[in-house]
């Protein structure tokens, strides 16, 4: 029988992974059953409504196409009825958000002559659509 069997010396490590692998787990079944049992403020929540709304749409789209063509919303318009036109809007809601949407070749001057109606009309709400840049 080997000798190293038998030999009475004292070990000077304890080995720890065993019992940090029980702490864990009963850390996280800790944490699992504190969540699990925090409840919030029981309150009576209103229920939506699940019939579409009747409001139309507020914010107004021109599009300028390629061509020059002038568009309200889907309904094309020249600069004149554009005008008239979102001044009706404009006196309903003063606050009337409007985005512009141009080709990219597009001549400069559509872009600016719509531009300055909106100015005329002092909407203040103006967007001007680009695409996202691709990185």
């Amino acid at each position: 029988m080997p000798a190293d069997l038998f030999d009475n010396k004292a070990f000077d490590d304890i080995d720890v992974t065993p019992m940090l692998d029980v702490a864990y787990v009963l850390l996280i079944i800790f944490i699992i059953l504190t969540t699990a049992t925090v409840q919030g403020i029981m309150v009576n929540l209103p229920q939506a409504s699940n019939t579409p709304s009747l409001n139309k749409p507020k914010t107004k789209a021109v599009t300028i196409t390629q061509d020059g063509v002038i568009f309200l919303d889907t309904i094309p318009v020249s600069l004149q009825e554009l005008e008239s036109v979102l001044a009706q809007y404009r006196a309903a809601d003063p606050e009337l958000p409007v985005v512009v949407k141009a080709d990219a070749t597009v001549q400069y001057q559509a872009v600016v002559d719509v531009l300055d109606v909106m100015g005329r009309l002092e909407i203040r709400q103006l967007g001007l659509v680009t695409q996202k840049l691709v990185k």
